[in-house]
């Protein structure tokens, strides 16, 4: 029964059983109090309590009833805090949350401490901010690009770098960009930029800008190719040197370098470049040998491992002499000692 309806039926009990009392005609009756004294019917003063008793039931109900309303308004701000902290985790950020039931203070405390992520598949709710957040999140981790009027990630967050990431591959001018100002970015995503500079801009570009960031020897193998195929306007010995030096190359990175301009280089410049990095570095002889080889100039080779102790330059020592007894080995059929 509501409020209403009681109200209605305890208004219409009390005045059946006044109208009841009423009618059996029982009189007066006065009541003194002190020097206070007061005469009504006998109907009113047995009716009287009861009003009383009807009337505390109402403030009774009314008290809880607030009670009830005040602690589901409660529960309802906490449930709408509770989709505030699944939104901030999920676009990676730590905003604090309040909330004012425990209950939810301990939800809130178990959220704090799980990473909540997106299952694959279609996502519904009746929260349409957040299926917009998930649907931008998806995009992201699926290679879309989406600026901050979309969506603003925590600047920190994963999801903010890999949108990041997704500017760089969308926006070549960007990447140049990164590159440019490779201080302001991880060492990862100016990598990236990178490697998309070398992808899409001509060597005109990539040597304005190479120098502005840490070559490993993956990033340096590419810039190698690159020039490789664009040798009209690549790099001169000098500056292939000086980026060699910043590698640490072992024996084999040499040879591999070596292997990768041979068809390309100029046969002069080529020896010269590693004759120079020989000098440099021993590791580089090896190379440097290989070279020779390639371009048939023994007599340079066997000038250059002379004075060498005996389990030097096997490979090289050993074709030499096969030359000399008219066994023409290649140095893809020996290992390089």
């Amino acid at each position: 029964m509501g409020l209403k309806a009681y109200i209605a039926v305890t208004i219409l009990f009390v005045l059946v059983v006044f109208g009841y009392l009423f009618s059996l005609e029982l009189g007066d009756y006065t009541i003194s109090f002190f020097d206070y004294s007061s005469t009504l019917p006998v109907a009113v003063w047995v009716v009287l309590p009861l009003i009383i008793v009807i009337l505390a039931t109402y403030l009774h109900i009314i008290f809880y009833g607030l009670l009830k309303v005040i602690k589901q308004k409660l529960i309802n701000s906490d449930l709408d805090s509770t989709i505030d902290l699944i939104k901030s985790k999920l676009l990676g950020k730590n905003n604090k949350v309040k909330f004012k039931t425990k209950k939810f203070k301990e939800i809130s405390n178990v959220l704090n401490q799980v990473e909540i992520s997106v299952k694959d598949g279609n996502f519904s709710s009746s929260n349409e901010e957040l299926n917009s957040i998930i649907s931008s999140i998806k995009d992201v981790k699926d290679g879309k690009y989406l600026n901050e009027k979309e969506i603003k990630f925590d600047e920190n967050s994963s999801l903010a770098k890999q949108n990041l990431l997704n500017k760089i591959d969308a926006q070549i001018d960007f990447a140049v960009d990164v590159v440019k100002k490779a201080e302001n970015y991880d060492a990862d995503v100016v990598k990236h930029a990178f490697k998309n500079v070398l992808n899409e801009k001509s060597m005109t570009t990539i040597k304005k800008i190479y120098k502005n960031i840490t070559l490993d020897k993956e990033i340096a193998c590419d810039l190698f190719k690159k020039d490789m195929e664009n040798s009209e306007f690549g790099f001169d010995n000098d500056e292939l040197i000086e980026i060699v030096k910043s590698l640490n190359f072992t024996k084999e990175d040499y040879i591999r370098l070596a292997k990768t301009y041979k068809g390309t280089l100029d046969p002069d410049k080529l020896i010269s470049l590693f004759e120079k990095l020989s000098n440099n570095n021993e590791e580089a002889t090896v190379a440097y040998l290989f070279v020779l080889c390639e371009f048939e100039m023994m007599d340079k080779v066997r000038d250059t491992i002379a004075g060498t102790k005996a389990n030097e330059f096997s490979s090289f020592k050993a074709l030499l002499d096969l030359r000399e007894v008219g066994k023409n080995y290649t140095l893809e059929e020996l290992s390089f000692k």
